[in-house]
């Protein structure tokens, strides 16, 4: 059985400590595979980005992460599972999603990462909002957003 861990996270995202506390625990793993995402600081249109607003449902957005994260661990042959992503405001180049994966051999470990931001790109359930000096847009995933997640059948 796969360890899953799942975490909204409201403050500040620390991937180092994330990957240390994975580290911690992958006994037997032979790969970590890990992941983080930052917040632009340009948005698609261009402009410079004061804030990413990532509104959520408390618990239809951690259900959308749990979910995506089991059937990353269902999917592929790993021991360890590590989402969590940022909720809330947060501020250019800030971390706002860490994604790790731990597997005896590297390929499993490096596929479910994809996998896992592929599906978190599409299906997490968060309204995200980039805040610019003049107004604001809200971000949809976009037709590659799509392709990718979908090329996993």
């Amino acid at each position: 059985m796969t360890n899953a861990i799942v975490r909204l996270e409201p403050a500040c995202l620390d991937p180092a400590l994330e990957l240390d506390q994975l580290l911690r625990t992958v006994a037997g793993a032979g790969a970590i595979v890990s992941f983080v995402g930052l917040a632009r600081a340009l948005g698609k249109n261009g402009l410079p980005v004061e804030r990413l607003v990532l509104e959520h449902h408390p618990q239809r957005t951690l259900h959308s992460l749990q979910t995506i994260a089991q059937d990353g661990a269902d999917r592929f042959a790993v021991s360890h599972v590590r989402v969590v992503h940022r909720c809330g405001e947060v501020a250019p180049h800030a971390p706002i999603v860490f994604v790790a994966a731990a597997s005896i051999h590297r390929r499993e470990a490096f596929q479910a990462a994809d996998y896992l931001m592929d599906r978190l790109k599409t299906d997490a359930e968060f309204w995200k909002r980039e805040d610019h000096s003049d107004g604001s847009t809200w971000i949809e995933p976009t037709e590659t957003d799509y392709a990718d997640r979908n090329r996993w059948g």
